[in-house]
């Protein structure tokens, strides 16, 4: 072998060395409300970091602060309601900061019915038999559902119609088979392509519930690993912000509408 075809060799063997030293796992723990737009951005981002390998496990909020209490193997995690990293950052299981990411909204949708005409009121029509929610125990979506129930007066008149979803993404698989007629879900997932040209949907006001701030932190396990932090700085980057905005999340900076 001349000296320069072994010179490229070794090259060649640096570099492949290099590029595998500097291929990372990032396992990301986020709330079901992200499902289609997370699914888009860690497409985009693989394109942009191919040495990087992500996965996403989506679930509820807080049954995923409690695995990370208890040492679950998550290298980010994204939560629908930011109280939740903020109190293991708060235990130091935090690498980094709580970053806000979004504020999300939720809405009255329906597979089967028009709900673009509905309000909660419409919840009492006796021909509505069920109606599905998130569970309030530990999904923040469901707590901000119950909460805008019991501001229009209607916990009491609507609660024995109610199905529980584990997570937000559960509760919109109800509506979508049948097993309920109406759901208060996260508007990204009533935009997503799937559910949005069955039946519609109506906004439900803010103002009758606390905001659904949301935040993430790259988790103590992850403190050296550079794929999780250059997945959390891409969160911030102009193609994730858009895919944000187009599933309807309010990101930091904004105004939400009513």
């Amino acid at each position: 072998m001349t000296q320069l075809r072994l010179r490229s060799v070794l090259l060649a063997c640096s570099l492949l060395f290099a590029a595998s030293a500097h291929a990372e796992k990032a396992t990301i723990a986020a709330a079901a409300d992200l499902k289609f737009a997370m699914d888009e951005i860690v497409s985009s981002f693989k394109k942009a970091n191919p040495a990087d390998e992500v996965q996403v496990i989506y679930g509820s909020s807080g049954k995923f602060n409690t695995q990370i209490q208890q040492g679950a193997p998550y290298d980010l995690y994204f939560s629908a309601d930011i109280a939740f990293p903020r109190q293991l950052a708060k235990a130091g299981l935090a690498a980094s900061g709580v970053r806000p990411y979004a504020v999300g909204r939720i809405v009255l949708w329906s597979a089967s019915m028009d709900a673009s005409k509905m309000t909660l009121a419409s919840l009492v029509d006796p021909a509505i038999a069920r109606v599905a929610i998130a569970n309030p125990m530990h999904a923040p979506y469901g707590k901000r559902a119950e909460e805008a129930l019991r501001a229009s007066g209607l916990w009491e008149k609507v609660q024995p119609k109610l199905v529980y979803g584990e997570n937000i993404a559960q509760t919109a698989q109800y509506v979508q088979t049948g097993n309920a007629q109406v759901g208060i879900v996260a508007l990204a997932l009533a935009l997503n392509p799937e559910l949005a040209g069955k039946g519609g949907y109506a906004l439900i006001p803010d103002k009758l519930h606390e905001p659904l701030e949301q935040g993430f932190i790259i988790t103590k396990r992850a403190e050296r690993n550079a794929a999780a932090r250059r997945f959390a700085d891409y969160m911030n980057s102009k193609p994730a912000r858009a895919v944000m905005t187009r599933y309807g999340f309010v990101l930091p900076g904004e105004v939400a509408g009513k």
